[in-house]
């Protein structure tokens, strides 16, 4: 039986960094480690992390006047 290859494999490097580059902002912008953004790749965890990040209290936050938002 032959491998019959669609080319996707080549996509995923391309579909990392898509995924990847916004999280790595927004981790670093509510004080985050940006390297937790790698976990967005690896599937399943990548919505227990998106769940962390939503519902958690931000480290720059913690220091504001105004407290938490939600």
């Amino acid at each position: 039986m032959f491998y019959q290859h669609h080319g996707f494999g080549l996509a995923w490097p391309l579909v990392a960094a898509i995924a990847v580059v916004p999280f790595w902002r927004l981790c670093k912008r509510v004080g985050f480690s940006p390297w937790l953004s790698l976990l967005v790749v690896v599937p399943l965890v990548n919505l227990i992390f998106i769940y962390y990040l939503a519902f958690s209290d931000w480290p720059s936050q913690k220091g504001s006047p105004g407290g938490s938002v939600g």
